[in-house]
């Protein structure tokens, strides 16, 4: 199976059909997604220029999809080097028992759904490298009350996502799923209200 790098290699590559280079873009979703498969691909297809379902699109424009998400794979993957690091020196002190970043960051080790978009026509609209640093800050500050996305306020409890977890709070502005260990409780408890008030409206 091929990893990501090769697979980027092939979307570049002129000398490749242009069919298999697309495959090859779609290919590299199974390889880091931030917003889910789905979601990532319309985020991509939309910010370089070309139809979700366009078979021929122009190959500068994959190149330029390909180049937003591999920037995006780079600051994920330094914000893992990071965390390895530094659960690698918490074991060394003594603290084995990992909190609730750690059981989140669990779920999403290669960076597939880090900020999980449920409705792939529903996601942020800033490059996804902004999005994930937006996110990471969020990880390494104290919980706050807002999307740490794009500082929306209206969270709502969702159920039966697509995603594991399967429910949790969801920014009505930008569409992610967004990590509990960012969120105050009285911001966890506001959420699970607004869907209460939702369904009885």
């Amino acid at each position: 199976m091929a990893g990501f790098r090769s697979l980027a290699r092939q979307v570049r590559d002129p000398r490749c059909d242009l069919a298999l280079r697309r495959y090859s873009l779609r290919k590299c979703l199974e390889r880091f997604a931030p917003y889910g498969h789905r979601a990532t691909w319309d985020h991509l297809c939309s910010r370089a220029g070309f139809g979700p379902e366009d078979r021929s699109p122009d190959p500068a424009r994959l190149v330029a999809a390909l180049e937003e998400l591999e920037e995006a794979r780079s600051v994920w993957l330094a914000y893992e080097d990071e965390f390895a690091e530094r659960r690698r020196k918490e074991k060394h002190d003594g603290l084995r028992r990992p909190g609730s970043v750690d059981d989140w960051h669990r779920l999403t080790w290669g960076g597939f759904g880090v900020a999980w978009c449920d409705d792939p026509r529903v996601h942020p609209d800033w490059p996804l490298a902004e999005v994930l640093r937006r996110l990471i800050s969020a990880l390494e500050r104290e919980p706050g009350s807002v999307c740490p996305v794009c500082d929306g306020e209206r969270l709502v409890w969702t159920y039966d996502l697509d995603h594991e977890p399967s429910t949790g709070p969801v920014c009505a502005e930008c569409g992610i799923l967004v990590p509990r260990p960012v969120l105050t409780p009285d911001a966890l408890a506001g959420a699970r209200r607004g869907r209460r008030l939702l369904m009885s409206a």
